[in-house]
């Protein structure tokens, strides 16, 4: 999706680049690599430094930074197309599967809002309208305070403990990074996948992906885009 994106916009001077934030590192990110062959930088953040760096608590985020490294707009849902939700969802599907479709299918995604607003700053560069000025970039922003390091330091230890094989010791931290930041749903799909790959209930969390949307409301999983 971003390839085509990137391929007609890029001689104008548009330079994508994409970031996992999957502790597990290659080997999980690699299938996805391999299906997209990107031609643009395609990083691997197992530390999800981005999350601390910019506020990003759900994927896919996107942040757009001029020529001169200054950020013009912060974090906020970014889609180029609209997703195949039903990508790898065959006959056999579990229950729990069905209904995670169900619940992708009525999230909010605004991808062709979002693209034309990529082509209009490509086009206009700091005179777009969607170029936000200094004082919206940081009234948008997510300020990091005492609560979200003290999530983040339970998220890089759960992260740590599990490298080293204390899978129970690492889910403990995991929870108290959940509970100390609720609305981070990468730590939260991040610990799950542990555990469960396509994010549903375990033995270990007493919560899964489709719980927590429904709880929470799936309006609020990718809020309107602000443009």
């Amino acid at each position: 999706m971003w390839q085509d994106l990137r391929s007609e916009l890029h001689d104008d001077g548009l330079e994508i680049v994409t970031v996992a934030l999957d502790s597990a590192g290659l080997e999980a990110v690699q299938p996805w690599l391999q299906r997209a062959r990107p031609q643009h930088p395609a990083l691997i953040d197992e530390g999800h430094l981005l999350g601390g760096l910019f506020g990003i608590v759900n994927v896919p985020s996107g942040v757009w930074i001029d020529e001169a490294g200054v950020i013009v707009r912060p974090p906020e849902p970014a889609f180029a197309a609209a997703p195949d939700w039903h990508d790898g969802m065959g006959e056999d599907a579990t229950d729990y599967q069905r209904r995670t479709l169900a619940l992708e299918q009525r999230l909010l995604v605004e991808d062709e809002k979002y693209v034309a607003a990529i082509r209009d700053w490509v086009r206009h560069g700091p005179a777009s309208r969607y170029a936000l000025p200094p004082e919206e970039v940081l009234r948008r922003s997510r300020p990091r305070g005492r609560t979200e390091s003290e999530a983040a330091a339970h998220f890089e230890l759960g992260c740590h403990l599990r490298d080293l094989g204390h899978g129970g010791d690492a889910v403990a931290h995991f929870k108290q990074a959940h509970r100390l930041q609720p609305d981070n749903w990468t730590y939260k799909c991040q610990a799950w996948s542990f555990v469960s790959p396509d994010l549903g209930p375990s033995a270990e969390y007493d919560t899964d992906w489709a719980t927590e949307v429904e709880r929470t409301g799936v309006d609020a999983y990718y809020p309107p885009l602000d443009m």
